[in-house]
């Protein structure tokens, strides 16, 4: 079995396991095995064999259409994002083939994040590799420029660093883990067969329980939560975040985080102003 098979299959079944028989009017019978539909109901509610969505979903090499694709994400009530998903997993492309990624941040990059002080500011890859940042989202993110380059992922840090684990409240903590895992796994569908990619999960997989948990789950992200929590040296930032997209698919994005009320508003400026005393500390 291929790693884009069993990664379909893998996916259909967790989507499968989480609908119950009530939910699309189909009695709920007796006691079952497995949460969720069988896979004999899938087939009768999307019209295709059972023989056929059973060799799908056991990851075979067999082809499906289009109509085929769509009807079984009605039936397993599936999202737009993880409609893309199906279609991206299955082989059928039904979007542009992906752009060159954006993997360094030229000097002008720098310069708009730099202008953009006091408002945290930061630029990265389809991995979440952390490309640029000015200093009030270095000091928010704990003093990334003390970090090892190896370590300059937003979703490693979050999940493997002791200072990002407590960067949120625990409940916006819970839908940021929740979110992020989704839209690693979104943008993994586009670099199955790539070794970097594959050995980067991995990692992370095996450095946090936290986040494989999240990852055997197979969802995948709709919409990222615009209002923040976080904690910094200078007080609980409260913040929205908005997202501007780099390049011909957006692959590469720009995240700015602005304040909610006066008090951030303060505080931020007091952030950079922090950032820069600890700088000057440690030239000293």
């Amino acid at each position: 079995m291929t790693t884009r098979r069993g990664e379909l299959a893998d996916f259909l079944r967790t989507r499968r396991e989480r609908i119950a028989p009530e939910d699309v009017g189909l009695p709920a019978g007796g006691r079952r095995r497995t949460p969720g539909l069988r896979r004999e109901e899938v087939a009768l509610l999307a019209g295709v064999g059972v023989t056929w969505y059973t060799w799908l979903e056991q990851g075979r090499d067999i082809n499906a259409s289009v109509q085929v694709l769509e009807a079984i994400a009605r039936t397993l009530r599936m999202d737009n994002q993880e409609r893309w998903h199906l279609f991206e997993l299955a082989g059928v492309t039904i979007v542009p083939p992906a752009a060159t990624e954006c993997q360094l941040l030229g000097g002008i990059g720098q310069e708009i994040l730099d202008q953009l002080d006091p408002l945290p500011a930061v630029v990265l890859s389809p991995r979440s590799d952390i490309l640029g940042y000015n200093r009030a989202y270095n000091r928010m993110g704990g003093d990334l420029d003390s970090m090892e380059p190896g370590e300059l992922n937003q979703i490693w840090l979050f999940f493997t660093h002791p200072y990002w684990q407590d960067l949120c409240r625990s409940a916006d903590r819970e839908r940021a883990a929740a979110y992020m895992v989704g839209s690693m796994r979104t943008a993994a569908t586009q670099h199955l067969e790539d070794v970097t990619w594959d050995r980067f999960i991995r990692r992370l997989r095996e450095a946090s329980a936290e986040f494989d948990e999240l990852w055997r789950r197979h969802d995948v992200a709709d919409l990222a939560t615009p209002a923040k929590n976080f904690k910094s040296p200078v007080g609980e930032l409260r913040l929205q975040m908005t997202r501007m997209t780099i390049g011909t698919r957006g692959l590469t994005r720009m995240n700015v985080y602005s304040p909610r009320d006066e008090e951030t508003r303060a505080r931020l400026v007091e952030l950079v102003a922090y950032d820069a005393e600890q700088k000057l500390r440690a030239v000293g």
